[in-house]
């Protein structure tokens, strides 16, 4: 199950839709859905997580604890809405889709992939990519 909190000035309508295009990644996957929860949150609250539980000085738009076990995804995805609204400016992106992204990202980092190297990176984004196309194809 897929559920979304919000820690933040922020209203997000689309979580059906959401948890069902989540679902869809992680079923293509060839992984089984667990609890995933999916926290808005602003620069502040998320910078607090990086320092503590990463030792990241650093502002960031999306950090991932991966609770999964065995086959199954399990985990919290923390969402810097503030961030995400900046990258999608930086990167000349409508914000819904910077959006999807990285609730994207963090579900792909549950189903075992990496962005520490630039190989892994690559990776990560074309599979980032790939899913935001179906998105946009079939919407859910």
């Amino acid at each position: 199950m897929i559920s979304f909190s919000i820690e933040t000035q922020f209203e997000f309508l689309k979580t059906k839709a959401a948890s069902k295009w989540l679902s869809s990644i992680i079923s293509n996957e060839s992984r089984g859905e667990g609890e995933i929860s999916i926290i808005f949150c602003n620069d502040d609250f998320l910078y607090k997580l990086n320092v503590e539980f990463l030792n990241h000085d650093t502002l960031t738009d999306v950090i991932s604890f991966d609770y999964s076990v065995g086959n199954e995804v399990h985990g919290e995805i923390f969402i810097s809405v503030e961030r995400v609204r900046e990258n999608a400016v930086e990167f000349e992106q409508v914000f819904e889709t910077e959006l999807y992204r990285v609730m994207a990202h963090g579900v792909l980092h549950f189903c075992g992939y990496k962005d520490k190297t630039a190989a892994e990176s690559s990776l990560m984004r074309s599979k980032e990519d790939f899913y935001l196309q179906q998105l946009m194809d079939k919407p859910f």
